[in-house]
């Protein structure tokens, strides 16, 4: 089994702390595709603290 497999990292935030993360992508990023798309949440859930 070969150790180049493809991987998919998707972060959603607001555009002010992507754009403040870019940099660091394009750093670590030698080879490969970075795609920043605008999305729509219909609904998000996150579990309330006990």
């Amino acid at each position: 089994m070969t150790e180049d497999l493809p991987i998919v990292i998707e972060i959603v935030d607001a555009r002010e702390k992507i754009d403040e993360l870019l940099p660091h992508v394009d750093e670590m990023v030698q080879e490969g595709l970075v795609t920043l798309e605008k999305v729509e949440v219909i609904k998000y859930r996150a579990n309330e603290p006990e």
